[in-house]
């Protein structure tokens, strides 16, 4: 099949099917004669896997090391879960990351009156150096027993 074909056929755009195989993250595809890359049944599954690891957050670099794994016959299974866990780590890391954002943010919005006045603290504190904090989260009521007098 050819690049654009190939495009189709794993959901990756023909530019960067270009772009991995500059990079030398997937094997170049055959050309024709015409000079037009042909891509086989096994370049397409390849792709299809980069596309997944994509899908799923890896980097490049770790592609690279997912796909050496995959075309290893001998290699243990542990080096694989041991690169998913340490990916699992990382998002872990970006959404704690993110969740912090977001509550400042919101902590920022919530100070705005989002009227026709000028003064807006969503950009007053994207102008200054202080970390803005997050709005804190709220600690949950503690229950009293109260003795009922009789």
């Amino acid at each position: 099949m050819n690049i654009g074909e190939a495009s189709k056929a794993t959901g990756i755009s023909v530019k960067m099917l270009r772009y991995y195989e500059e990079i030398g993250l997937v094997r170049p595809a055959l050309r024709a004669y015409s000079g037009y890359r042909v891509y086989s049944d096994k370049n397409v599954a390849m792709l299809r896997f980069v596309r997944r690891a994509r899908d799923l957050g890896f980097q490049v670099k770790q592609i690279a090391s997912l796909l050496d794994l995959w075309q290893d016959g001998s290699r243990a299974s542990a080096d694989v879960k041991a690169l998913a866990l340490d990916h699992v780590r990382e998002l872990e890391q970006r959404r704690r990351e993110l969740d912090e954002m977001i509550g400042t943010l919101q902590h920022l919005a919530h100070h705005c009156h989002g009227d026709s006045r000028p003064d807006c603290p969503i950009l007053t504190g994207l102008s200054t150096e202080e970390e803005v904090p997050a709005k804190p989260a709220r600690k949950k009521a503690s229950r009293r027993s109260f003795a009922v007098a009789g």
